[in-house]
């Protein structure tokens, strides 16, 4: 579905992404870990078409990134989106406005289901309630590659649960979903494949089944070796 080759982004002297290479399969669920500046955003953000790489190429189902591959890759950024008069049920317009496979029922269910209210400004939600917003927006789309970022951080256990549970149950065969987080305990539980970046390069990968039989070690207790 997606093919990162060699990929580099500079900003100045510094390569927040440094030769970096990957591919993603259809139908799973990967995990991009590492430490806050590892890199995980910066990549994420030239997938979704946001970035422009400094060298290297993005294919997205065998053609360039641009355009025509944002109508199917939804990407959730860390940073707050919304303008402040904005209700959750106005950011449910916004979107519908922006995406054509975005779907307000859909919107809806996982706003009751989170227990959010759609008549509530957005500058009054607690962060808690700002990241069930954001998860609830994005997995709203159809879209065929999902992007969250940092979905879990700075958030209670509850919520981390209802945010797991939401990308399992939205979880489908014909979508692809990255995750990225410091969070590594949560993310074991449902991820398929995961990346090890830092400094912006790729010191390890694999799949969760081949990390444990290769390395006889967990997703967290690679991630302490690894960032330690």
């Amino acid at each position: 579905m997606l093919q990162c080759n060699d990929l580099v982004k500079s900003y100045r002297k510094k390569n927040a992404v440094n030769h970096l290479s990957l591919n993603l399969e259809a139908g799973k669920i990967y995990a991009l870990l590492g430490p806050n500046g590892s890199g995980k955003t910066t990549l994420m953000k030239m997938i979704a078409g946001l970035v422009k790489p400094t060298a290297g190429s993005i294919l997205f189902e065998g053609k360039p990134v641009g355009i025509a591959s944002k109508a199917r890759i939804a990407y959730m950024p860390t940073e707050a989106f919304f303008y402040s008069y904005m209700t959750g049920r106005d950011a449910g317009k916004y979107y519908r406005d922006f995406f054509k496979d975005f779907h307000m029922e859909r919107y809806a269910r996982y706003l009751e289901e989170m227990e959010l209210d759609p008549s509530q400004k957005i500058s009054k939600m607690s962060s808690g309630m700002m990241a069930k917003l954001k998860i609830a927006l994005t997995l709203s789309r159809d879209a065929r590659l999902i992007m969250l970022d940092e979905p879990l951080n700075g958030i209670d256990l509850i919520t981390r649960e209802k945010i797991v549970e939401a990308v399992t149950h939205s979880f489908t065969p014909g979508k692809t979903f990255v995750l990225s987080s410091h969070l590594v305990e949560e993310l074991e539980k449902i991820i398929h494949h995961a990346f090890f970046i830092r400094n912006g390069e790729l010191v390890l990968e694999g799949s969760l089944d081949d990390l444990h039989r290769e390395q006889g070690k967990t997703i967290v207790d690679l991630y302490k070796e690894i960032y330690a």
